[in-house]
């Protein structure tokens, strides 16, 4: 999830660079059904964080718990796996 909107707002190729934070919060369990959330907090020169959250619902959609959340740098690619400039909004 991080990787995908890492390479949109890049609008190319990037590469995980750094987990700068990871927290597992709670297990996942069996019959969980989870979504993955991720958001771009920086935008630097060639890289950018992505904040990273996954929830669970259990017990038939009841309950909603935070089960990981993390920090990922990533990097924008030019075509020959060189960093380049991540393009501003």
């Amino acid at each position: 999830a991080a990787g995908i909107v890492a390479s949109r707002r890049a609008k190319g190729p990037v590469a995980t660079v750094a987990i700068e934070a990871m927290e597992f919060i709670a297990p996942i369990h069996l019959r969980d059904v989870i979504s993955v959330y991720a958001d771009v907090e920086r935008v630097g020169r060639t890289s950018m964080g992505v904040r990273i959250e996954v929830v669970a619902q259990r017990d038939l959609g009841e309950t909603e718990v935070k089960v990981t959340s993390g920090l990922f740098t990533f990097v924008a690619l030019d075509a020959n796996h060189h960093p380049r400039p991540v393009d501003q909004p």
